[in-house]
């Protein structure tokens, strides 16, 4: 089974660019990064020379003999089958975070050999460079970070007809009933599998609720035997506790992490390493509170106010132990998490979409806005509603106060808009966060 990755459109335009530098592929591990490296060298190259240096020893001993790029190529040529030409191969470095000396060829292929195409990821790769001092070739790499498959993505796949549907909205109006009901279905099965490529698959090729649940089970393994190899012996622990404190975190009503949740007496300065640790990882996400939704909203972060999300909602709801048929049923069993998981499927739509971090924005316990984020001059705020039930003042009383321009709510209810709000159903969050232009929207 086959679903269209829409970064490859982005590294089709990479490869066509006369000013191509090398570039660096990042994100969490198991999103897909060397099958995206592989796909684009078979689909839009003549010969793709693929280098795997956690397979191949040898690698490093010739980047550790010449930064030289003309010398370094005559040596990899010796490693492959195919001819390395200028335009026509693409050079694929994967796992580079094993070999220093070949991260740092970047920079020299850059400035020596511009007209050579490289690719090149590795797994954790912000953790190796931290933890081993690398040099990182800033201006001598276009970096581009990769993501989970997004709902977009999985429709495609799943309902092409409703995903041609939806690339089809120009206007924000009601959806017929229908289609409404079959996209809040494909969005829950998106819930349960997540974005993660093999469960996807596992999903939507029919082979059963225990391949998909293995599946991500396996890949929240994989991750623990990260600790064991990329963090230093003493924050094992800590990194541990962090990353299965998450569901405890997220259930609460007010989502603000606190350290004593992970473990009782537990100080900021003893667990901050093993959060930047598993952010470098691309494991969590950390949205921080807002003192005042003003422009610029970086200038009002509250360092020490934050929430933590997970990557992928479908490791989120593995690692929460909630099972498939409660979200394909719609229990209410789990009110608190289910606006947890609402969320972080927003917050993973937003973050792939634009590749910025939102903020959070609260008033003294008085109201809470999920999300707040910089469109233009505009600061918009934006609520996560889990099911249909759009209560609460929280959203009313930011608009009492600040009078935004535009305000978006997301809920399993219908597309509309009201004065200067966007009602828009969750599985729309692509559509409106790719749009970008709220207040055309609004008038259009």
């Amino acid at each position: 089974m086959e679903i269209h990755r829409t970064i490859i459109d982005r590294l089709v335009e990479w490869k066509n660019s006369e000013t191509h530098k090398p570039l660096l592929l990042m994100g969490a591990r198991q999103t897909g990064k060397t099958w995206v490296m592989k796909e684009l060298g078979l689909r839009h190259f003549e010969h793709m020379a693929f280098f795997d240096f956690s397979e191949t020893m040898e690698l490093e001993t010739i980047f550790n003999q010449t930064k030289e790029p003309e010398r370094l190529l005559k040596e990899l040529a010796m490693q492959t089958d195919v001819p390395i030409e200028p335009g026509k191969t693409l050079i694929v470095f994967d796992e580079i975070q094993e070999c220093e000396a070949a991260f740092n060829s970047l920079k020299y292929f850059c400035d020596k050999a511009p007209q050579y195409h490289i690719i090149a990821a590795g797994s954790l790769l912000g953790v190796a460079v931290r933890r081993r001092k690398m040099t990182v070739p800033v201006g001598k790499v276009t970096p581009v970070r990769m993501y989970p498959i997004s709902f977009g993505e999985f429709l495609q796949t799943s309902e092409p007809s409703l995903y041609k549907h939806v690339s089809e909205l120009r206007n924000i109006e009601h959806l017929p009933e229908i289609i409404h009901s079959k996209l809040n279905l494909e969005y829950r099965r998106y819930q349960v599998s997540g974005g993660m490529p093999e469960a996807v698959v596992a999903l939507l090729s029919g082979a059963g609720m225990a391949a998909v649940e293995s599946t991500l089970q396996g890949i929240l393994d994989l991750y623990e035997m990260d600790f064991a190899k990329y963090a230093e012996p003493r924050e094992i622990p800590r990194i541990k506790a962090l990353w299965h404190s998450l569901p405890s975190q997220l259930s609460k009503e007010n989502r603000k992490f606190i350290y004593s949740v992970v473990q009782r007496g537990a100080r900021a300065k003893d667990y901050e390493d093993g959060l930047l640790w598993l952010e470098e990882a691309g494991m969590i996400y950390r949205v921080f509170s807002a003192s005042k939704p003003a422009m610029p909203l970086a200038g009002y972060r509250e360092v020490n106010a934050f929430k933590v999300y997970a990557c992928d909602c479908g490791l989120l709801r593995r690692l929460a132990r909630v099972p498939a048929d409660v979200i394909l049923g719609e229990a209410s069993s789990y009110t608190e998490f289910k606006g947890a998981l609402a969320e972080n499927m927003i917050l993973q739509s937003y973050i792939a979409i634009t590749n910025e971090m939102p903020y959070y924005w609260t008033s003294a316990g008085r109201a809470e806005v999920e999300f707040v984020v910089q469109n233009g001059a505009d600061i918009v705020p934006i609520e996560v509603k889990a099911a249909g039930c759009v209560g609460g003042k929280s959203l009313s009383i930011y608009n009492e106060k600040f009078n935004p321009n535009v305000r978006i709510r997301f809920s399993a209810n219908n597309l509309q808009k009201n004065g200067n709000m966007i009602s828009c159903p969750s599985y729309l969050s692509d559509w409106l966060f790719s749009a970008r232009d709220w207040g055309t929207l609004l008038i259009s």
